[in-house]
C-alpha cells in the first residue's frame, strides 16, 4: 500500500521576528518541515540567519505580488505598483491589473523582471531553493506562472505549491464563510487544471494534494489531528502561518488569523503522536526532488 508524506510549510517566513521564531521553534520541536521566504518582508535578512542555522528546514519562495512591497525598483516596474511604490492590498484586482499589464509588451517586461528580482533576492542568500510559492497563492496566476516556468531552469526552480482544495471536507470541518470556501475551491481547480500540464511538461514537481487554503489562518489542533486521520496515500502538503502573536506587519491583511494556535498546534503532543501512530512521514519539497541545504553552485554555472 502506497505510504501518507506530509510536507507542512510554515508561510510569511521573513515578513517578521515573531513569525520567524514561531517557523523555526515549530521546526525544531514540532511537526514543521518547510518554510516560505518573504525577499522583501521587514525580516528577511534574520529569517536567512534562522534558516543557515537550521539547515534541516526547507526554504523555498514566497513570491510577493500583493500586500507587500516588491524586489526590484517601484520606477522599473510602474505598473505593477501603487504611487507609494507598493503592490495592492487585494489580491483579486491585482489578478486582473497583472492581466491586463500582460497583454502589452511593457507590462510582460514589467512582471517578469519584478519574478526575476525575487528569485535574484533569494539566490543572493545562498540557501537552496526547495519550491516556489506565493503570498496569497498569487503564483498561480496565469502570467505569473508562465514567467516562473520560463525562468525555471535557470533558478533551478524543481517544485512548486499547486495549491487547490475541494471546499466540502473542509466544511465539514468549519461551516464558516462557505461561500467563500466554495468560490475559492472552485478557482484554484481551474487554475490547478491549467497549471498542471505546465509544470509536468517543464519537470516541475508538485504534491498529490494541498491543505490549508479554506482553513487558513485557523490550522488549529482540531482541524490538525481530523486531517491526519484521514490523510490519503500519496505526498500532501500543508501550509499555515504560524507566529508567537499576530504580527503588525501583517494584521491589517490578515483579520482573524490566529497565529498563536497555528503554532500551538505544530507543536502539540497529540498531534506529534497522530503522526507516529499514523506511519506518517513528515518530509520537504527538498526531499521529494533532491536540494541540498545550501545551494551548491551559481545559477548561471553549466
Amino acid at each position: 500500500m502506497k505510504g501518507r508524506r506530509l510536507v507542512v510549510s510554515g508561510d510569511d517566513f521573513g515578513a517578521a521576528p515573531e513569525v520567524n521564531a514561531a517557523i523555526v521553534l515549530a521546526h525544531r520541536d514540532g511537526i514543521l518541515t518547510s518554510a516560505s521566504l518573504m525577499v522583501t518582508g521587514d525580516a528577511a535578512a534574520d529569517a536567512v540567519t534562522r534558516a543557515r542555522a537550521h539547515p534541516t528546514l526547507a526554504v523555498g519562495l514566497h513570491l510577493v505580488l500583493a500586500q507587500g512591497r516588491p524586489a526590484a525598483s517601484p520606477a522599473a516596474i510602474p505598473l505593477l505598483v501603487d504611487r507609494d511604490g507598493w503592490f495592492g492590498d487585494r489580491p483579486i484586482m491585482n489578478g486582473f491589473r497583472y492581466a491586463a499589464a500582460y497583454l502589452t509588451g511593457v507590462g510582460r517586461v514589467q512582471l517578469r523582471h519584478e519574478v526575476e528580482a525575487q528569485l535574484e533576492a533569494f539566490a543572493a542568500t545562498g540557501l537552496a531553493l526547495a519550491h516556489v510559492d506565493g503570498h496569497c497563492n498569487m503564483h498561480l496566476h496565469p502570467m505569473v506562472l508562465r514567467i516562473l516556468v520560463e525562468l525555471a531552469p535557470r533558478y533551478g526552480i524543481r517544485a512548486l505549491r499547486l495549491s487547490r482544495e475541494a471546499a466540502w471536507p473542509a466544511l465539514r470541518h468549519d461551516r464558516t464563510h462557505a461561500l467563500r470556501k466554495v468560490m475559492e475551491g472552485a478557482v484554484f481547480r481551474a487554475l490547478a487544471a491549467a497549471a498542471t500540464p505546465q509544470l509536468h511538461a517543464a519537470g516541475i514537481a508538485t504534491v498529490d494534494r494541498v491543505y490549508g487554503l479554506h482553513q487558513t489562518g485557523r490550522v488549529d489542533e482540531r482541524y490538525l489531528l481530523e486531517l491526519l486521520r484521514v490523510l490519503p496515500p500519496g505526498t500532501s502538503e500543508l501550509y499555515c502561518h504560524p507566529g508567537e502573536r499576530r504580527p503588525a506587519e501583517l494584521a491589517r491583511y490578515q483579520a482573524g488569523y490566529d497565529h498563536a494556535a497555528e503554532l500551538a498546534a505544530l507543536l502539540s503532543p497529540r498531534v506529534r503522536d497522530a503522526v507516529r501512530v499514523g506511519g506518517i512521514e513528515l518530509v520537504s519539497y527538498r526531499d521529494l526532488v533532491g536540494v541540498p541545504a545550501l545551494a551548491s553552485r551559481s545559477r548561471n554555472a553549466s
